[in-house]
């Protein structure tokens, strides 16, 4: 893990060697998450946002057989986790931020939000959101994550 940044914000990146470190990294974020925090999901078509997203949710439920499905065609799903409600929100079918109100957008914001395909949230990323770009590594199960958007405290909890 690398770490560049000053106290206000950082950057944060790692080279996991396989699914088990990408699921270790998730479920380290979804121990310090809390209501009103956004998780944005950024990275190609295969770079492993839903998997990811299913990790941080198993996690933070305390089960890892929670069930977690994809939300490409249900746009949203939603999830009761000790911490408080998390949505987690795939926005790849919509072209911009006009359907996110019908989605529930405003009311999942006092929970705990995932967003994968976050730029078409346009002007309703939330500037305090937590960023995590994946892309792929040299191997298959490879995966190359940066996270910006947090302090250096806060983020540091994540090392």
């Amino acid at each position: 893990m690398a770490q560049t940044g000053d106290e206000k914000q950082v950057a944060m990146t790692w080279n996991l060697p396989d699914l088990a470190a990408t699921r270790a990294l998730a479920g380290r974020l979804a121990a310090v998450l809390r209501p009103g925090d956004a998780v944005l999901l950024e990275g190609p078509l295969g770079a492993g946002k839903s998997e990811f997203a299913r990790a941080l949710l198993r996690a933070a439920a305390g089960d890892p057989t929670l069930e977690v499905p994809s939300p490409t065609f249900t746009l949203v799903q939603s999830y009761d986790l000790p911490q408080g409600t998390a949505h987690h929100f795939d926005l790849y079918r919509l072209s911009g931020p006009a359907g996110l109100m019908e989605l529930g957008w405003d009311e999942a914001r006092e929970g705990i939000v995932l967003v994968e395909w976050p730029e078409r949230l346009g002007a309703l990323a939330p500037a305090d959101a937590l960023t995590i770009r994946l892309a792929p590594g040299m191997t298959e199960e490879a995966r190359q994550v940066t996270i910006t958007g947090w302090d250096a405290k806060r983020a540091g909890l994540l090392a």
